[in-house]
Order: structure tokens, then C-alpha cells, then sequence
């Protein structure tokens, strides 16, 4: 049975139990890191040098990184849904998985964690201020690609739409200044009206 490593709570996570649900996977999750601890082990370093999670095991695979565990498991489970079997459309999910981790994530990253892990009188306002700005402009790009989809890469959901679609949900989440954004609000509820979107991915940011 696939076996998960990783707490709840954690986006990268979020995105991996996600991916498990729309592929109906059965599964066991181990609760690791943050306040469950275990990164430390011998045998969790074994598994992953970085001492990060996620960490899955299937089929004797262990693998860790979680866009990668995303894809792998589309790949061996959802082929034809989650993994476009095209290879452009594969690309165009591709390019938004990558760009969910150099252009949303370095600015969400600061805000959220300015916003929640970090209390209210060690907070930088302007730096997250700043980076919430950055994040403004960088979902402009989103709105204006959704203008003429309906998903990510298309008309059905594919792995391109679980990482952005995580951080959206911390988006939208948290208490910063947002620009309208028509498309990426009916793309986001669209997400929405899943079920392994609502179970997983939307619980309290703490």
C-alpha cells in the first residue's frame, strides 16, 4: 500500500493527499515534522537526505520532493486525466507546476509565513507587504491566462492545477490586499467544488 509521510498541515503535503484523492489511491499517512518531529531519525534520513516532507513509498519507490511525487503518481495512476498523455499538454501543465515554485512561491512563502508562524510583534509589515505586491502582479499573469480556460492546461484538471492551486487557497487565505481577479476566482471555484480539494486542501493555515 502506498504509505505517505507528512503532516496535514503542510502545503507540500496538501498537494500529495490531494493528487491521493482524485486518484482514489488507498493509502497510509504517517504523521512527520513540525510538531509531530521524526525528521531526525536515521531511518527518515535514509529515506530522504533533506530530512523533508513529503516522503512516499510505493511499490518498494520511495520518493521525495513533492511536485515530483505529484507527477509520479499521475503518471502511474491518472494517465489520460491528471497526466495528459499529450506531450504538449503534459508541457503545458508542466510549466505551471515550475512556475508555482519560481514565481508564486518565493513571495507566498514570506507572506504566509510573516502572517502566521510568526509572531505579531516580529513581524517585517514591510516585507510582507512588499512580497504580497509581488504576489498582486504575479496572479495578474494567472487571471490573464485562465481568461480562456478552464483549467490549467485545459478543460479538465490535470497536475498542472494541484500546486497552484494549493497556493491559491493560501491566497486567498490570507489577510493581504488583492487585486480582482475574475478568472482565477472562477478557476478557484471550480477547485473548490471538489471534494479532495475541500478535504485536503482547504483546512485552517495553523
Amino acid at each position: 500500500m502506498l504509505k505517505i509521510w507528512g503532516r496535514t498541515n503542510s502545503i507540500n503535503v496538501q498537494k500529495v493527499m490531494w493528487t491521493v484523492a482524485e486518484l482514489e489511491l488507498p493509502h497510509e499517512r504517517v504523521d512527520v515534522g513540525g510538531q509531530f518531529g521524526g525528521l531526525d531519525t536515521p531511518a527518515y534520513g535514509r529515506m530522504n537526505p533533506n530530512r523533508l516532507i513529503p516522503v512516499i513509498e510505493d511499490d518498494g519507490a520511495v520518493i521525495w520532493e513533492s511536485n515530483v511525487i505529484v507527477r509520479y503518481l499521475a503518471a502511474k495512476y491518472g494517465a489520460g486525466g491528471l497526466w495528459p498523455e499529450d506531450p504538449a499538454a503534459r508541457a503545458a501543465a508542466d510549466q505551471w507546476m515550475d512556475w508555482h515554485l519560481t514565481k508564486v512561491m518565493p513571495d507566498l512563502h514570506p507572506v504566509f509565513w510573516g502572517l502566521v508562524r510568526t509572531p505579531p510583534e516580529q513581524r517585517s509589515m514591510t516585507m510582507i507587504e512588499t512580497a504580497a505586491e509581488r504576489l498582486a502582479r504575479t496572479f495578474n499573469l494567472l487571471d490573464d491566462h485562465l481568461a480562456d480556460r478552464t483549467y490549467m492546461a485545459g478543460d479538465h484538471l490535470t497536475i498542472g492545477d494541484i500546486p497552484v492551486g494549493a497556493a491559491t487557497y493560501r491566497y486567498y487565505a490570507l489577510p493581504i490586499k488583492r487585486p480582482a481577479l475574475p478568472y482565477v476566482e472562477a478557476w478557484y471555484g471550480r477547485l473548490q467544488e471538489r471534494k479532495a480539494f475541500h478535504k485536503h486542501v482547504m483546512i485552517p493555515l495553523t
